[in-house]
């Protein structure tokens, strides 16, 4: 019985299935079917592609999404390199993290020197699922967080055949994914306000770019020949398909968007077609189970649970936080002037760049750095002057 929140259990894990994808076997096409029929691609995932299934009843939401991503690692090293080595796996995908991790931020503090490869994986790996479970909130929507965790094995794979993670391959697949999905919500011809704040957070929402503004108007603008792999050019289309399912109805003009994308990434209709017909079944099976779907306005959900997340972070965080801000005069000002009137993009860069620097400082922050967290940034950004009036507003009247 493998229990995922227990020490040892990804050795356990590999003795008991002994290997789970035979690379000879598999296309790149049959294995992101197989990954996207277990609900990974979705977030949701509902089974395992392996030889000796295992039993999860009474398991968390958290430890199926650790097993989860543990296989589908496993399982894209098998069809990059062809081998079933489970050390030499673990090896490579410690390696890889640690090469990925982002900003200089430390994901994985709790590891110690003297813990095994293996021991090391299943931390990273709590670390990865965690941060989209649980830390941010366990209704948040699925399209933005545990569907992400696909990037991961996307940008795994990228690491074994080049040795290192291509520069940019992250920033560029992030605000692809961030612009496709945007465009695709804008097709919709029927948007309530919270699909609009969605939108805008969707485009506020760059965690390895830097700040940098995602501002594409039409598919054209995108430099889709950067993805030229089957797997990515498939998640791309399946990431816009959950999109558009939203409300439930995927209308002509919506598959047009879809079929517009695929054409200019030279991806078959076929695959378009199997692609609706597929988010369609699972979400329509699953709808009842997938938190984000649970409510008769998803999208209203998701930003009611992000904001009173942001606001219980800010509340137990507060004087930390004043110490922090009251440090830099600018900051000051522009978080009063936030208060008043918008603020203009050099601004708000200004604004971006030094909270994420405080955020580094205060632990429980740290998910603003993390995968899905940078979705929180603009309601964080929205809700610090609310919350500390007294701080923000004395400072600004000073200035006046």
């Amino acid at each position: 019985m493998i229990n995922p929140s227990a020490v040892g259990w990804i050795d356990k894990f590999f003795l008991k299935q002994n290997s789970s994808l035979l690379a000879a076997e598999m296309q790149p096409d049959l294995f992101y079917k197989k990954v996207r029929e277990t609900g990974f691609i979705y977030g949701h995932i509902v089974s395992f592609n392996i030889p000796f299934q295992i039993v999860t009843k009474g398991w968390l939401q958290n430890e199926i999404s650790k097993v989860a991503l543990l296989n589908t690692l496993y399982g894209v090293y098998e069809l990059t390199t062809g081998e079933n080595n489970q050390e030499k796996f673990v090896s490579k995908a410690v390696a890889f993290y640690n090469e990925m991790n982002p900003q200089g931020f430390s994901l994985f503090k709790k590891i110690l020197p003297d813990d095994s490869a293996s021991v090391t994986l299943e931390k990273i790996i709590d670390s990865r699922v965690q941060t989209n479970i649980d830390i941010i909130s366990k209704n948040f929507s699925h399209i933005v967080t545990n569907a992400l965790l696909f990037i991961d094995v996307l940008a795994f794979r990228q690491y074994l055949i080049h040795g290192k993670i291509p520069e940019k391959y992250l920033k560029k697949i992030e605000e692809a994914i961030i612009s496709i999905v945007s465009l695709a919500l804008k097709t919709k011809s029927t948007k309530s306000k919270y699909d609009d704040l969605l939108i805008k957070l969707f485009e506020s929402s760059v965690r390895y770019s830097k700040f940098s503004k995602v501002n594409i108007k039409n598919l054209e603008e995108l430099k889709l020949d950067y993805f030229t792999k089957e797997l990515e050019q498939n998640y791309l289309i399946d990431m816009a398909g959950m999109a558009l399912w939203s409300d439930g109805v995927i209308e002509n003009n919506e598959a047009y968007f879809l079929y517009k994308l695929a054409e200019l990434m030279g991806v078959p209709d076929d695959f378009v077609t199997e692609c609706m017909e597929k988010t369609n079944e699972f979400i329509t099976k699953y709808k009842n189970e997938i938190p984000y779907f649970k409510y008769s306005n998803p999208v209203k959900h998701f930003y009611d649970q992000t904001t009173q997340t942001v606001v219980t972070l800010i509340g137990r965080n507060k004087n930390r936080l004043v110490k922090e801000i009251v440090q830099s005069k600018e900051l000051m000002l522009l978080l009063a002037y936030s208060t008043r009137r918008d603020l203009n993009e050099k601004e708000k860069k200004k604004v971006r760049k030094q909270l994420l620097d405080i955020c580094k400082t205060i632990p429980s922050l740290a998910i603003f750095l993390l995968p899905g967290g940078s979705l929180l940034l603009p309601i964080f950004i929205k809700f610090i002057p609310t919350l500390l009036p007294s701080a923000f507003n004395e400072n600004l009247d000073h200035e006046d």
